[in-house]
């Protein structure tokens, strides 16, 4: 009876390396394969729009005279909330592999509302370009008002 079972274990160990032997051979084809198309792989970066907002609401958010980015309701109420969003006020719509943005700011009381407005418009252009690589066909500023606390100064 021994017998028997030693055979049956190198039988079972011969089946177990000759399966081994198949995966390693399969492997090598796969390898093989996988040398011949390696041209062949795109590879992809995606950003995330919250990325592109954030980073557009820095860039707004450090040009002086803004005194705070403007939205909606619902993010007036995030705010509230004790969550800050910087991508609040802005919109970014993709055409082909360039960005139209639009924000919307409050603009602190005795700075020039054109020059402002041409500081976010180039600041947005060029954090977005050295940030993303990402080019905008257009940057649009809305003033939604003007801050006039006296801290805003």
């Amino acid at each position: 009876m021994e017998d028997n079972l030693n055979t049956e274990n190198v039988t079972e160990e011969n089946v177990i390396n000759e399966t081994a032997v198949e995966k390693a051979e399969t492997s090598e084809v796969v390898s093989d394969e996988n040398a011949e198309t390696v041209d062949d792989f795109t590879d992809s970066i995606q950003i995330a729009d919250d990325v592109v907002s954030s980073i557009i609401g820095l860039a707004v958010t450090e040009v002086d005279g803004v005194s705070k980015l403007t939205g909606d309701i619902t993010r007036d109420i995030v705010a509230m909330l004790g969550k800050k969003n910087l991508s609040k006020g802005i919109k970014v719509e993709k055409s082909d592999e360039l960005l139209k943005v639009s924000v919307s700011v409050e603009i602190k009381f005795g700075y020039n509302i054109m020059a402002v407005s041409k500081e976010i418009q180039e600041k947005v252009r060029q954090s977005l370009l050295t940030m993303t690589g990402l080019e905008c066909s257009e940057v649009n500023v809305r003033v939604s008002g003007i801050d006039f606390t006296e801290d805003a100064k």
